[in-house]
């Protein structure tokens, strides 16, 4: 009676374990693995992380003390709401730019196939880094709050079950913005400066509610940035926001991320299609 060869990649156990990893690799190993490069892209660039929180200051202690110089009592009585409305602003600028910007240095270092060629696919890739990002974004601003409160010596209601997802429902949309940079940065590639644009008019979008027009509320930013104001100053609670608050702000946040995704996979695949993927 002959003996069957029993097959080596079957029996080496090393072999098979690397097998059962594959198999068992999804969303969850790739969430934790690109939240991890973000990590050490933090920790060992740490001059960069600072550079950023240092500009960021910088900026708010011109329009703090620049501002206070010019209009004196007329700035002081309104600090609580700058200050809110500057947090706000650098959690967008970081989310939005998380993804656009990206992109465009994976076009120009000339690895933006690895991305298309996962088993993934590349809009969840882009997405999920996006979010890597943005949750870095949460870190750096949170300190830039802090320095910002001592500064003005204001203090604001901090409530986190309030605060927390009311400011990520606010930025949802503007990712949505940046994922819909990125496809378009994919397609025409050196396109930064007219995509920098966008940021400046975030101030707008933050600064809507105070003309109290009633269409503002379905833009990016708009709806977040007037419930954030009530959370932080007045110290309204998520549970006492009105429950069409609450739906607009959800709605928003869906809607643009949604259109975001369309414009990004449409962008995409139209590069596909020309051949102009992976040029640069």
């Amino acid at each position: 009676m002959t003996a069957r060869r029993s097959d080596p990649v079957a029996t080496d156990p090393g072999e098979a374990g690397d097998a059962t990893d594959r198999r068992r690799a999804g969303y969850r190993q790739l969430a934790k693995a690109v939240l991890y490069r973000e990590y050490l892209i933090f920790v060992r660039y740490p001059a960069n992380a600072i550079g950023g929180i240092v500009v960021s200051l910088f900026f708010f202690g011109l329009l703090f003390y620049g501002g206070r110089m010019l209009a004196g009592r007329a700035l002081t009585d309104s600090i609580e709401g700058i200050v809110v409305g500057y947090f706000l602003w650098t959690l967008s600028v970081g989310a939005y730019s998380a993804i656009s910007n990206d992109i465009g240095s994976e076009v120009q270092w000339g690895t933006l196939e690895r991305h298309v060629m996962t088993p993934f696919g590349f809009a969840p890739v882009a997405f999920l880094k996006g979010v890597a990002k943005v949750i870095r974004t949460f870190v750096t601003s949170a300190i830039i709050l802090a320095v910002m409160l001592v500064l003005t010596g204001t203090t604001l209601e901090l409530n986190v079950l309030t605060v927390v997802p009311v400011t990520v429902l606010s930025i949802a949309s503007v990712l949505g913005l940046g994922f819909a940079a990125g496809g378009i940065t994919v397609l025409y590639k050196r396109v930064g400066n007219w995509l920098n644009l966008l940021q400046f008019g975030f101030i707008v979008l933050i600064s809507a509610p105070a003309f109290d027009l009633g269409w503002t509320k379905y833009l990016p930013l708009a709806q977040g940035s007037a419930l954030l104001q009530r959370a932080m100053i007045d110290g309204t609670r998520l549970w006492e926001f009105p429950a069409a608050d609450l739906a607009v702000l959800v709605g928003v946040a869906v809607g643009y991320v949604a259109l975001g995704y369309l414009v990004f996979e449409y962008a995409t695949r139209r590069a596909r299609r020309l051949g102009v993927l992976g040029d640069y």
